[in-house]
C-alpha cells in the first residue's frame, strides 16, 4: 500500500544539494529592481536553489502571463488559479529589467495560460520584440532563450512565437512518458515531442532545447528513453537535474541521483548526437543557460 504523497518518508537531502548562500549587494539589487519593475521570476515563483547565486550574478529568469498557472503539475511550486488578464505594458519592463541587469542572455518563461485562445504566445512575441529593440543600446549582441508551454499543440500559436525569431526556444519535457498521469496530468508527452520537432525541423534554424527531473520515480532506462526521444526529434540542447521537493505537499523525493550519474547521463546524451548535454543536480532548465547557448550558431 502508497503512502500518500504528504506523510511518505522523506530522504535525506544529501551533501551535494546542500547549497551556500552568499551574501552580496547584489543579491539585495537584483531583487530591489524586479520589485521596483513589479516583475515575476522563476527563481522566486519555483523557489529555485541557485536562486541566491543567480541573483548574486545579476541573472534572473523572467516570468510573465501573470503568477498563477492554469494547470497544476504536481512537481512545480507555481500557484495554480484563475489568472489575472494581461499586463500589456510588461515586456517593456522585462525589456527595461533586462538592460538594467546588462544581461548578454535573457531568459523568459511563463506560466501556462490555457484560458487564452494563442496560449500567450502574442504575448511571448512581444516581450522578444521589445528586448531586441531595448537591448542593442546595453548590450550588443544579446541573445534571447524563450522557455514556453506546449500551447496545447496549436502549431499557430508556436510559428507566432518563431516569427519572434528567438535565439533559443526551450520546452521542458520535464519527465518519462509514464508519469505523465501523475505528475503533469494536463499535458501530453507526445504533444510535448511533436512541438520540440516542430521547432528543430522549422527554417528558421532556431535550435530546441529541452529539460528533465530525475527523482520523481523513474527508472534508469526510462530516464535514457527521454533523452532517446528528445534526441530523435531534433533537440541539440537538453538539462537534467535533480527534482526537489518544493514542500510537503508535493511528491516526495523517489531518489537522489549522484554527481557520477549525471555525467554518465551526458555522455550518453552526446553519444546519440545531442552535443549540449549539461547535467548536474542543481541544474535547471534555464540555469547558466548562456553558457549552454554560447557560440549558438556553431
Amino acid at each position: 500500500m502508497s503512502l500518500p504523497k504528504n506523510s511518505a518518508p522523506c530522504l535525506r537531502i544529501p551533501p551535494w544539494l546542500r547549497v551556500k548562500l552568499p551574501s552580496t549587494r547584489t543579491f539585495a539589487s537584483t531583487r530591489g529592481l524586479l520589485d521596483d519593475l513589479r516583475l515575476s521570476t522563476v527563481c522566486q515563483s519555483a523557489r529555485c536553489p541557485n536562486t541566491w547565486e543567480c541573483f548574486s550574478n545579476s541573472v534572473a529568469t523572467f516570468l510573465i502571463l501573470g503568477r498563477e498557472c492554469t494547470r497544476n503539475c504536481a512537481f512545480c511550486n507555481i500557484n495554480p488559479g484563475a489568472p489575472q488578464p494581461l499586463d500589456d505594458d510588461e515586456p517593456r519592463r522585462v525589456a527595461e529589467a533586462a538592460a538594467r541587469l546588462g544581461l548578454r542572455h535573457v531568459v523568459v518563461t511563463s506560466v501556462t495560460r490555457d484560458d487564452l485562445p494563442d496560449g500567450g504566445a502574442a504575448h511571448f512575441s512581444a516581450t522578444i520584440r521589445a528586448i531586441r529593440a531595448r537591448l542593442p543600446e546595453c548590450t550588443p549582441g544579446c541573445t534571447i532563450e524563450v522557455l514556453i508551454p506546449d500551447f496545447q499543440g496549436d502549431p499557430a500559436a508556436l510559428e507566432t512565437v518563431l516569427a519572434a525569431k528567438p535565439d533559443v526556444l526551450n520546452h521542458n519535457i520535464e519527465t518519462a512518458a509514464r508519469l505523465y498521469p501523475a505528475i503533469r496530468p494536463q499535458a501530453d508527452y507526445a504533444q510535448s515531442l511533436e512541438l520540440l520537432r516542430r521547432v528543430a525541423q522549422h527554417p528558421s534554424g532556431i535550435p530546441a532545447k529541452s529539460g528533465l527531473m530525475v527523482g520523481l520515480g523513474e527508472t534508469d532506462e526510462e530516464l535514457k528513453q527521454t533523452i532517446r526521444d528528445l534526441a530523435g526529434v531534433g533537440c541539440t540542447m537538453i538539462t537534467v537535474g535533480q527534482y526537489m521537493r518544493p514542500s510537503r505537499l508535493h511528491p516526495p523525493v523517489a531518489r537522489y541521483m549522484p554527481p557520477a550519474e549525471f555525467d554518465e547521463l551526458a555522455a550518453f546524451g552526446r553519444a546519440l548526437g545531442v552535443a549540449r548535454m549539461f547535467c548536474a543536480p542543481l541544474v535547471r532548465s534555464s540555469y547558466h543557460a548562456a553558457e549552454l547557448a554560447e557560440n549558438i550558431e556553431g
